[in-house]
Parts: structure tokens; C-alpha cells; sequence
């Protein structure tokens, strides 16, 4: 779920953290306020995943392709993965498309080991500080259905994926 400039969907988001299995929490590091936003939304996830603080998440810093505007250290971003119980962080650019890729293996890594142990342990083996992390080849999911709802800039879209046992899931990204 995208919240940056949705806050006219606040009343679904606690529907669609109660559905999810995992959460990426993207800041800029040219906005320390962005840092501080996912906190109050982290501590959100944790109690509607009914005080779990293994809820499948990574921490990511977007925008590394604008160091010379950096205002959240990496120290800083590892301080915070580290006091919400050691969730992996990572350092992307969207524009240069780094790590992009990378964050999504992780968080897909923790829920399948999440799902495969029946306990609410973390287990990515995520990088810390920028690049790198373990790459998870094979890809059991397939594609179904891709679709667009909504109007244009304030619509969202949705996309059905089949797991390995043939159940269905769903990612919406608003």
C-alpha cells in the first residue's frame, strides 16, 4: 500500500495492512520527516498484525541517486531497522532503478519463511547500508490478472498472483 499523498484513503488502510503479509516502508533520504512518518505507521502495522513485531517489513531509503541532497544517514536509517527488531534496510533509487528489485525479494522471502515455519519469525537475509542481499531465484507465483481502478492519479491497481498451493493473493498498490 502507497500512502504518500492518499490521505483520502486513511479509512482503508487499516483494512489493507489487516490483509497484507508484508510491508516495504520507503522514506526519502532527503526528508528526515518521512523517516519519522513511518514509525507512527509501523507502530500501526504492528498492533492491527495484533502486536506482532515479526510482521514481514523493510525498511527502505529511496532516492540514493541524490546523495549530495542527503539529509537521513545511513548510520540513522540503520538505527531505526535495528530498534524495530532488526528488519533489513536498504538504499534504492526509483529513477536509476537500484535495489529496487532486491526490496521486494526480501520482503517475499520473509513472508514465504514466515508461511513455511507457521511461526512469526523474520527470516530475510537482508543487506544492510546500500545494495546487495541475497537473491531469490525460481518465482512460483504467476501473473493472473493486472488491472487499473479508478480515476486517473487517484485510482489504484491491483494484481492477483497464485501461490505454490494455488491460493490466491493479492497485491494494491494505491
Amino acid at each position: 500500500m502507497d500512502t504518500a499523498g492518499t490521505e483520502q484513503f486513511t479509512s482503508m488502510r487499516e483494512f489493507y495492512m489487516r490483509d497484507a503479509h508484508g510491508f516495504l516502508l520507503v522514506f526519502s533520504i532527503t526528508s528526515l520527516s518521512s523517516l519519522h512518518e513511518l514509525a507512527e505507521l509501523r507502530e500501526q502495522i504492528v498492533q492491527i498484525k495484533g502486536g506482532d513485531p515479526n510482521v514481514p517489513i523493510v525498511l527502505v531509503g529511496n532516492k540514493s541517486d541524490l546523495e549530495e541532497d542527503r539529509v537521513v544517514s545511513r548510520s540513522r536509517a540503520f538505527q531505526v531497522s535495528q530498534a524495530w527488531g532488526g528488519v533489513p534496510y536498504y538504499e534504492t533509487s526509483a529513477r536509476r532503478r537500484q535495489n529496487v528489485s532486491e526490496v521486494f525479494v526480501d520482503v517475499c522471502r520473509q513472508i514465504m519463511h514466515r508461511d513455511l515455519s507457521g511461526r512469526g519469525r523474520r527470516g530475510g537475509g537482508g543487506a544492510q547500508g546500500q545494495g546487495g542481499g541475497e537473491r531469490a531465484g525460481g518465482g512460483d507465483g504467476r501473473l493472473s490478472r493486472r488491472r487499473r481502478k479508478g480515476r486517473r492519479g487517484a485510482g489504484y491497481e491491483e494484481e492477483e498472483r497464485y501461490d505454490h498451493r494455488g491460493r490466491r493473493s493479492r497485491c494494491t498498490i494505491l
